[in-house]
């Protein structure tokens, strides 16, 4: 009696979130259009703003010290940065659009160096600057009222153009890597809104291996303990177009 009570009761929730979805999918499908013939444009330009939280793939070398030590890196704690852009696009066909989008970025990454049997500590952070340039292919579903979700994949090359320098560790200049995203166009009366959510894989090594720029020899130790260093890097990002 009590297992039929539940079915029913089952069976009618079920019955009543089906009659309000229902209910929601029509008066969706009466609502007008916001800028019905944004995305034939064959042109268009926008700016974006977005947080992101940069990181690091290390590997190490397995260097041992004169006196026995032995140290590894890795990034204790992610770090929110700022980035701003501005955006190209390119109209392909209905689903397809091109776009150039270079942005901005303004951060910190932190860092800490341990040894590996005794457990001593280095900590150090490095404020970073660097322009980004992305080229995207963007693959857009078909719209539904005022929304319309897409991907898009693509490569890019970034140049530092300011970072705080550290004798522990050194950076390249340039960087470059593949880039893969997803976001909805919402679309408002005077312009579109684009939440979007990003990966950045660097495939450059980063890690500047020169050593003739240590003035202090305990410093030696930090650098050669880190054989290469990629860039990872996720993205929250508000595009307005």
């Amino acid at each position: 009696m009590i297992l039929k009570l539940k079915a029913e009761i089952y069976i009618i929730i079920l019955s009543t979130l089906c009659i309000l979805l229902v209910n929601e999918i029509h008066a969706q499908t009466r609502k007008p259009l916001n800028q019905p013939f944004a995305d034939q444009k064959m042109y268009h330009l926008g700016f974006s703003i977005g947080i992101d939280a940069p990181d690091l793939i290390f590997s190490h070398s397995g260097y041992t010290a004169e006196n026995g030590e032995t140290w590894f890196a890795e990034i204790p704690s992610y770090s929110i940065g700022f980035n701003v852009g501005i955006i190209g696009d390119r109209y392909l066909n209905e689903y397809f659009n091109l776009r150039l989008a270079p942005s901005l970025h303004l951060g910190e990454r932190r860092f800490v160096f341990r040894e590996q049997v005794g457990g001593e500590e280095y900590k150090t952070s490095l404020k970073a600057s660097y322009l980004t340039l992305p080229l995207h292919l963007k693959f857009s579903a078909p719209r539904i009222n005022n929304y319309r979700p897409y991907v898009l994949a693509g490569g890019y090359a970034s140049m530092d153009i300011g970072s705080k320098k550290d004798e522990a560790l050194r950076f390249k200049k340039m960087d470059y890597g593949l880039e893969f995203g997803i976001g909805c166009n919402i679309y408002l009366p005077l312009f579109k809104l684009c939440p979007e959510l990003r990966f950045s894989f660097g495939l450059a090594d980063l890690i500047d291996k020169d050593r003739s720029d240590i003035t202090d020899n305990d410093m030696l130790k930090y650098r050669e303990a880190v054989s290469s260093g990629k860039s990872r890097m996720i993205s929250l990002i508000f595009n307005f177009e």
